[in-house]
């Protein structure tokens, strides 16, 4: 199907118009890539009885069922699960549809056939970071890779980028959405663009030798990484005034957090930098940027590419569709897609703006937006305090508290056990870098403060450290992503562990 109406104008069409040639591109791919070639959604469509003919508009979505973070997982019945969300083609269905027999009439055999190849082999692997699950891997044919040109093109043209400018691609080298997204960006720009591998191959300090030799227009990484390379940067009296923008992946970006890097970019030289989240996930395949807000002194929203995926927002206890503009939980549904593909995938991520289409004030794009701040509902962990047992507490909330509080630097959230007894009471420990003149005691009070406001805790203790030390504990240049909330409770696994070794001689006189 010719989607060039769509891809031309992504950021330009009015709701109806998108919606109607959203649809008509779903079925289309539901009709002649999906079902055929998707042993997953092959299955759970005849379960449901549902057919691509039944969805005509963007509210007969409902009839589709939702995917889970827990059906990419494998199990004992498959434990090869991911690979069921792969597209593979039987060669007997490819000849008998219609594009392949006009793909053969028009460039011959033997180029039919490298074309189906370039769409459907893969070459390319992303994966979950496997912080709460084992990680899941996404395929990417070439096809993919195109998208992800694209998406990153956007990227550029929505952060209004030049061309002529020099990028840093400070994300680990990884097989992480977040670096490839960055690297296409830099390549479907044709722009230059160093990648640096983050911290784990060339250290703070060589990173920002590297951006001082460069002297780089644009910075791209992790918020927690970037902060420690402006902070070191500071640390060393480099003058970097020729910084225009910082833009953000992989972790939540705080108004707070935005203020810092800023403030830090200004001790640099640079006094009017730009900074702009993305928001991507692994099973999209893609993300999705803010453009400059500066100006206007709010973000403007995450600009979504409305010809490779259909985004919703439902409401998380009813699974209903939001009307625009309400909060709820992000629905992704790839609709050009290869490799691996996910239809209405619940992201468990909830936005507080939901989903608007009217023209951005910043750049006059009418393309969908996500508007507002996203958390993670895995970051809410149950906590057994003195006087509030079994209590559900908002971390996402919490790392707000930080990050918008000036003198509070870098940081990290230390969950223990009372003495180290699994059977004790939760303890909240604030590791934290003060800045500024703040004294200690006055910075202690105010973090008291705040966190009582937003929650019925208060933290156990606060502890000060040096900047390096907080580094290391933030694990930065050893892990994929900076620990800024980091659990030393025993794990349910861990117990068991110890009471099956306790268990072992009874064991060996029942067998």
């Amino acid at each position: 199907m010719n989607l060039s109406k769509l891809n031309d104008k992504w950021d330009a069409l009015k709701e109806d118009e998108l919606h109607a040639l959203q649809i008509r591109q779903l079925r289309w791919f539901l009709k002649s890539r999906v079902l055929p070639f998707s042993a997953f959604y092959r299955a759970r469509f005849e379960e449901a009885g549902v057919s691509p003919d039944d969805i005509r508009s963007i509210e007969d979505l409902r009839y589709v069922p939702f995917t889970q973070k827990e059906d990419l997982l494998p199990s004992d019945d498959h434990p090869k699960r991911s690979r069921e969300f792969v597209l593979i083609p039987e060669q007997a269905a490819l000849k008998r549809q219609a594009s392949t027999v006009m793909s053969a009439l028009r460039h011959g055999p033997a180029a039919a056939k490298k074309l189906l190849e370039e769409e459907f082999r893969p070459i390319m692997m992303t994966s979950t970071t496997g912080r709460s699950t084992v990680p899941v891997p996404f395929l990417y044919t070439a096809h993919d890779i195109e998208n992800l040109r694209r998406t990153g093109r956007r990227m550029m043209e929505v952060c209004e980028s030049d061309p002529s400018w020099k990028h840093a691609n400070l994300f680990p080298f990884a097989p992480h959405l977040a670096f490839w997204q960055a690297h296409y960006a830099g390549t479907g720009w044709d722009t230059f663009c160093v990648s640096t591998g983050g911290g784990k191959v060339l250290g703070t300090a060589g990173n920002v030798g590297l951006i001082d030799r460069i002297d780089a227009d644009v910075l791209i990484g992790m918020p927690t990484f970037i902060y420690h390379i402006l902070q070191q940067a500071v640390s060393e009296d480099r003058y970097w005034a020729n910084l225009k923008r910082i833009v953000l992946g992989g972790e939540k970006v705080p108004d707070g957090l935005r203020r810092k890097l800023r403030g830090l970019a200004a001790e640099l030289g640079s006094g009017n930098v730009e900074i702009m989240a993305t928001y991507g996930f692994t099973e999209a395949k893609m993300a999705w940027p803010e453009c400059p807000s500066n100006a206007l002194g709010s973000p403007t929203g995450y600009h979504i590419s409305p010809d490779l995926g259909i985004v919703e927002i439902i409401d998380p206890e009813t699974g209903d569709i939001l009307p625009p503009g309400h909060a709820g939980e992000v629905v992704f549904t790839a609709i050009d897609s290869r490799g691996s593909v996910v239809l209405r995938y619940r992201t468990g991520d909830q936005i507080d703006g939901g989903l608007v289409y009217e023209a951005c004030p910043g750049c006059g794009r009418t393309c969908p937006r996500l508007l507002g701040t996203i958390s993670r509902v895995s970051d809410k962990r149950e906590l057994a305090l003195d006087k509030l047992k079994g209590t559900l507490v908002d971390f996402n909330a919490l790392e707000r508290v930080l990050d918008d509080l000036d003198g509070v630097g870098a940081w990290q959230i230390e969950l223990r056990k009372r003495n180290d007894d699994p059977f004790d009471a939760d303890e909240v420990i604030i590791h934290l870098a003060a800045t500024g003149t703040a004294s200690s005691r006055d910075l202690e009070t105010a973090v008291r403060r705040h966190f009582r406001a937003v929650t019925e805790m208060r933290p156990n203790r606060i502890d000060f450290h040096s900047n390096e030390e907080i580094r290391e504990m933030q694990g930065v240049g050893r892990v994929l992503k900076e620990e800024r909330v980091r659990d030393n409770r025993p794990t349910a696994g861990e117990l068991a562990a110890e009471d099956s070794t306790e268990s072992e001689p009874m064991e060996e006189l029942t067998r």
